[in-house]
């Protein structure tokens, strides 16, 4: 009688899991988790670009020795701001967004240095890297919007009923979404 009972009492927790969507929130958690990464990782090449544009321009602007410091030193800020996806918080976010945004003010700084040389700009190893640097910013964008795609997704799922009852339960939490820096709508203004 006792196995019985041990029997209908996993079958009823079996049929509560699968009909509250428990495992479907787990999925959605986990992607979640893995478009983060995806994010943070085309962060990292473009990190992993700057270098080599910082040698291509130092062989022609040596003199311009601040500005490649100030890149240097704003990759290493952005390469050190490291976020634990279950964390994803709107302040982890904004940490994690304003060392990006130090150094892509620190590249388009860089930028107008090049513009000073025309030899530079003619160069094909720079050439090169300027476009994977436009092309990683354009990865970012696409794996930023697929980011809050997937957090829309899983937002929306928790917060439906039954599963917002589930969701609580369990420990699901409404996650954040990549948000654009205060003023970015504002084009930048850049001066020669």
């Amino acid at each position: 009688m006792k196995k019985l009972r041990i029997g209908l009492l996993a079958v009823i927790v079996a049929v509560l899991f699968s009909s509250c969507g428990y495992n479907k929130m787990v999925t959605m958690d986990e992607q979640v988790t893995s478009q983060w990464a995806q994010v943070e990782n085309v962060y990292q090449r473009r990190a992993d670009l700057i270098p080599n544009l910082v040698n291509t321009v130092k062989g022609y602007a040596a003199h311009e020795q601040e500005t490649l410091e100030g890149v240097i030193e704003a990759r290493s800020k952005a390469t050190s701001v490291n976020i634990d996806p279950s964390k994803l918080t709107p302040q982890t976010i904004q940490q994690f967004n304003q060392a990006q945004e130090g150094l892509s003010s620190a590249l388009s700084r860089l930028m107008v240095v090049v513009e000073r040389y025309p030899d530079l700009k003619a160069n094909q190893n720079f050439m090169d890297l300027q476009a994977q640097l436009e092309g990683t910013e354009n990865r970012i964008a696409v794996e930023r919007k697929k980011f809050n795609d997937t957090t829309q997704a899983y937002n929306a799922y928790i917060r439906k009923f039954p599963q917002v009852i589930y969701a609580g339960w369990f420990g699901f939490e409404k996650k954040t979404y990549f948000e654009a820096q205060q003023g970015a709508e504002k084009a930048p203004e850049v001066q020669f």
